[in-house]
């Protein structure tokens, strides 16, 4: 719809009289878009989106709700994936019930698993864990290909009780090696790379930091994007580097010399636009996050109380009632087929299983848990018409 946020007309043309909520987004214009919506509608829920977490208060007092800033989750959470490299700690797990639990863990430069098919890993005889999905080449496969090629770009995701879960964290654990330094290079200290620092700072790692601009927090001055500037980093020893720049151009080329410095670093890569994380894995990423799949999740939990690995994991779980399933069973219900999404726990009056039998015939009094991207859940809860459990 063509308006400006800060017209009223617009928002009266897009009904926000029978409307749930207001996101905005308008960057240096949310308080103005804020204060045109509580015009309208004193009591309406208004979220906004920032990249500067310092307007929190300001927006606040302005009459936003909740104020969400995914560029600061977005480099926490590549700063946890970073550090995680440097232990076997699980972070990011969910619980489905019973001991099962869900969590994310991607492959790192020189582990055992890459270039093995998924049908050959072994990993539920050697771990207990079940891979219930991936993420490869950028793309998530619900199941995954048991012919896929795991490499160190793929992000597995599985699920088990939690001593499986560990084993599985330990197994794919890469080798250490002399030249593996427990120092993280980031790229950029804006939103991101702050947010990045503080966590790698509290874990007590060796960090460096990149800005083009001088500041109190920034080590070396200059372009990422120049081999120099990488080499005095340290680039060459590093265990890892994320990339938080805010341009994608300089992030894919920033990525590329990262790579060609140092075959075995870990790369974990902030892009603004989604159809870049493809290209960032090509270039060498071993991990990518975009703002807008951020700002979704972390929206979707908002709105609806969505079960995520975390505001910035790579899949969304949903728990609804199997009401649309009822006298049906799953394998007729072309839930994968329809959505993209996968069924991986039932619970019932007995209580709750991961065990998930495709010609179990559904009452309709059920909850199911599913798993998608962001696509999937949503063309889920067009094609069912079902609203998630909060749990």
């Amino acid at each position: 719809m063509h308006g400006s946020p800060q017209d009223t007309a617009a928002f009266e043309r897009a009904s926000i009289g029978t409307a749930q909520a207001v996101i905005t987004d308008a960057g240096d214009a949310n308080v103005n878009t804020i204060l045109t919506v509580r015009s309208i509608d004193p009591d309406i829920d208004v979220i906004t989106l920032t990249d500067d977490s310092d307007m929190r208060d300001v927006l606040l007092d302005t009459g936003a709700d909740t104020v969400l800033s995914p560029h600061g989750v977005l480099g926490q959470r590549l700063a946890e994936k970073a550090v995680s490299s440097f232990s076997s700690e699980l972070t990011d797990t969910i619980g489905l019930g019973g001991e099962i639990e869900v969590t994310e863990i991607p492959v790192q430069q020189g582990n055992r698993l890459n270039g093995t098919r998924i049908r050959n890993s072994n990993i539920r005889e050697e771990t207990g864990a079940n891979i219930i999905g991936a993420w490869i080449d950028g793309e998530l496969q619900l199941p995954p290909d048991p012919d896929a090629i795991i490499r160190s770009n793929t992000v597995l995701l599985v699920s088990g009780a939690r001593d499986a879960l560990e084993a599985f964290s330990d197994f794919i654990q890469p080798a250490r090696t002399l030249r593996r330094h427990e120092r993280i290079i980031i790229a950029g200290q804006g939103e991101v790379g702050e947010a990045a620092r503080d966590v790698v700072s509290e874990a007590g790692l060796d960090v460096v930091t990149i800005d083009i601009n001088d500041g109190d927090t920034v080590d070396v001055v200059g372009d990422a994007g120049s081999d120099e500037i990488l080499e005095e980093a340290g680039i060459e020893t590093a265990g890892a580097i994320i990339i938080g720049l805010p341009n994608d151009s300089d992030s894919l080329l920033t990525t590329v010399l990262a790579r060609s410095l140092n075959h075995d670093i870990e790369i974990l890569v902030r892009v603004s636009d989604t159809d870049a994380t493809r290209k960032a894995l090509s270039a060498g990423a071993d991990y990518v996050l975009s703002v807008p799949r951020v700002s979704a999740r972390m929206v979707a939990r908002e709105l609806r109380g969505e079960d995520v690995l975390a505001p910035a994991s790579q899949i969304r779980l949903l728990r609804v009632p199997a009401t649309p399933l009822a006298g049906s069973t799953l394998a007729k219900s072309g839930i994968y087929e329809k959505t993209g999404c996968r069924v991986i726990a039932i619970e019932d009056e007995s209580g709750f299983t991961s065990t998930v039998d495709p010609q179990r015939k559904f009452t309709g009094t059920e909850h199911i848990v599913l798993v998608g991207s962001d696509e999937s859940v949503q063309q889920f809860r067009k094609q069912f018409d079902v609203s998630p459990i909060k749990s």
